[in-house]
C-alpha cells in the first residue's frame, strides 16, 4: 500500500522545499500531501487522519494528533528543537520520531551574531557604540549552532570559550575555543554569552540572578535557544540593578512589556523565531527530513530517532 506523506506547516516551507520534499516523496512512490497556514490545531487533526508520515516544523503535534493518525508511523521536525512534539506518547504508541540536526544551524548562528552587532551599535540609533573585535563570547552548548557560533565570532576577531556538559574539553579545542570547566566560569569570564541549550527539565529556568550577576561590566545576553531556559524574573531583576545589562534574544518573553516601560535601548527581541528563517535552512532541513523518511521506510534507518 502506498506511504501517504503530509507535509503540515502554519509557517510554510520555501517553494523550492515544497517542490523538492515532493519530488523525493514521488520518486520513492509515495503520496504527498501538503498543508500550509491552517487555521486552527483542529484542521491539522483532521489532516493527519490517513497519514503514514509527518513532517513538520513548529507545529503542535500533541496527544490529540497521534490518536487522530491512526496510520501513522513516523513524525520528522524539519529543525534541531523537538519540543513541539509529545516524543514520549508518540513512543507509547509506537511512532518514531525524529529531528534534522545541523541543517539550520549556520541561520541561527549568524542570527546571533547579526543581533550582537545590532545591539553592540546601540540598534543603530546614530550614538557610538562598541566592536565586537576583542570581546569575549561565551558559549553555552558547543553543538552544531555552537560551533557556527565559534566560527562566525571568530572571524570578527572575538577570543571564544565554551562550555559543554557533554563535549570533552579537547573536541571544543579542537575549533580554537577555550573550554571552560563550568557554566558559571563561562558567565564569570565573558562579555557576551550566547545560548544555545534545549528546554528541559534540568534546564528550564536555569539562566537565574546567581548566573547573570557573574557577567563582567557592559554584559549582554543572548538567546536564540527557548525562552523557557532563561528565569524571566531574575533577568529583569538584574537589569533593574546593572544599567550596563542587555539582553537579545529570538524569542519573545512573557514579560516584554517590563522591557519596554523600563529598559528601551538595552534589549532586543525578534517580532517571531527567526533562527531558521533563511531559505538556505529552509530547504535544507525539508530535504533531509524527507531523506529521513525515506530512510526509515525503506532501510529501517533510526539514526535521527530521538523518542528511542
Amino acid at each position: 500500500m502506498k506511504k501517504i506523506v503530509l507535509v503540515a506547516t502554519v509557517k510554510p516551507f520555501a517553494a523550492e522545499a515544497v517542490e523538492g520534499i515532493k519530488q523525493l516523496a514521488e520518486q520513492a512512490g509515495y503520496e504527498f500531501r501538503l498543508l500550509e497556514k491552517y487555521p486552527d490545531q483542529a484542521a491539522l487533526i483532521e489532516a493527519v487522519k490517513d497519514v503514514n508520515a509527518l513532517i513538520v516544523r513548529s507545529d503542535k503535534v500533541t496527544r490529540e494528533v497521534i490518536d487522530a493518525a491512526k496510520n501513522l508511523e513516523i513524525v520528522v521536525r524539519a529543525g534541531a528543537g523537538y519540543d513541539n512534539i509529545d516524543i514520549n506518547y508518540a513512543k507509547d504508541k509506537g511512532i518514531v520520531v525524529m529531528n534534522t540536526p545541523g541543517q539550520n544551524s549556520n541561520a541561527v548562528a549568524e542570527l546571533a551574531l547579526g543581533m550582537m552587532v545590532y545591539v553592540a551599535r546601540n540598534l543603530f540609533n546614530g550614538k557610538p557604540g562598541t566592536e565586537l573585535k576583542g570581546k569575549k563570547l561565551g558559549i553555552l552548548a558547543f553543538g552544531n549552532v555552537g560551533r557556527n557560533v565559534a566560527r562566525i565570532a571568530q572571524g570578527f576577531g572575538m577570543e571564544v570559550y565554551a562550555y559543554d556538559a557533554f563535549v570533552p574539553k579537547e573536541a571544543i579545542e579542537q575549533h580554537n575555543v577555550k573550554a571552560v570547566d563550568s557554566t558559571e566560569e563561562l558567565f564569570k569570564t565573558c562579555q557576551y554569552v550566547s545560548l544555545h541549550i534545549p528546554a528541559n527539565d534540568q534546564t528550564r529556568r536555569s539562566i537565574n540572578y546567581n548566573l547573570l550577576k557573574l557577567m563582567p561590566k557592559n554584559a549582554t545576553l543572548v538567546n536564540t535557544a527557548r525562552k523557557e531556559i532563561i528565569n524571566e524574573e531574575d533577568l529583569v531583576k538584574i537589569m533593574e540593578e546593572r544599567e550596563d545589562f542587555k539582553y537579545i534574544s529570538d524569542i519573545t518573553p512573557d514579560n516584554a512589556d517590563v522591557f519596554k516601560e523600563k529598559f528601551q535601548g538595552r534589549y532586543f527581541f525578534t517580532p517571531k523565531k527567526m533562527g531558521a528563517q533563511t531559505k538556505e535552512a529552509n530547504i535544507n532541513a525539508g530535504l533531509a527530513a524527507m531523506r529521513q523518511i525515506v530512510n526509515y521506510f525503506e532501510k529501517g534507518d533510526t539514526k535521527f530517532q530521538v523518542n528511542k
